[in-house]
């Protein structure tokens, strides 16, 4: 008999509320749900459904009003925002839809950047940034600008970036949104590489069901509550 999978996110009773002037919107209620060490899953749903805001409690960067969230035994819901910021720098790895690169620097020295924080030598981060940039097909662009790049070349710097800390989590947010077909194609095949090669436990929030039928689990929301599980 096959030993369950052990979580590598968990979540119990969380809900979240935004004001908007004196109105108090709910977002999240009540959401419980489990993701396995190495699984790969999408989540869906109607634009303001909450998706966005979910990935942004699991990778540390909001707060819930209640509940707890456990990401790789840690529960993140009790550390103070300067112990969160610590955790997120070493276990969470960011794509955005935009790639939120600095243009001002050089692929590599973009990857380099969540290095610095580290302590790692200067030649240590560059030895990093460069097999990451390797892992995603770039060793031929690492001193390219972001504006000397494709939008797929760019989201490959950004997956790149992601992984250079080897972060617990991956967390993506309509990774796919900018893209072309072809250049999608590609990134979500890079990332299903780094699911299964590299066993990256990987949350994705897409619009796109292409995108999500690369997931292994798919979970969606409605108005803030999780209606099912695949």
């Amino acid at each position: 008999m096959e030993k369950p999978a052990e979580s590598m996110v968990s979540l119990s009773g969380v809900s979240k509320s935004y004001r908007r002037g004196s109105q108090e919107v709910p977002v999240l209620q009540d959401i419980a749900f489990d993701i396995s060490n190495g699984d790969f899953v999408a989540l869906m749903g109607p634009s303001g459904s909450g998706k966005s805001t979910l990935l942004n409690l699991i990778a540390g960067l909001d707060q819930a009003d209640s509940g707890s969230i456990t990401v790789g035994g840690v529960n993140i819901t009790t550390l103070s925002e300067t112990e969160l910021a610590g955790w997120r720098a070493t276990h969470v790895g960011f794509i955005f839809q935009f790639y939120n690169l600095i243009p001002v620097l050089t692929a590599l020295e973009n990857v380099e950047l969540p290095l610095v924080l580290t302590g790692l030598s200067r030649r240590e981060r560059r030895e990093h940034a460069e097999t990451a940039l390797r892992v995603v097909g770039l060793e031929d662009r690492m001193e390219h600008y972001p504006s000397q790049l494709s939008g797929g070349q760019q989201q490959r710097v950004a997956i790149a970036r992601a992984v250079v800390t080897d972060p617990a989590i991956i967390v993506a947010d309509e990774p796919t949104g900018d893209l072309d077909r072809v250049s999608a194609h590609e990134i979500l095949d890079l990332m299903e590489r780094l699911n299964h090669e590299s066993g990256k436990t990987i949350i994705m929030v897409t619009h796109d069901p292409r995108a999500a039928e690369k997931a292994h689990t798919l979970r969606r929301l409605e108005k803030g509550v999780l209606t099912d599980a695949t």
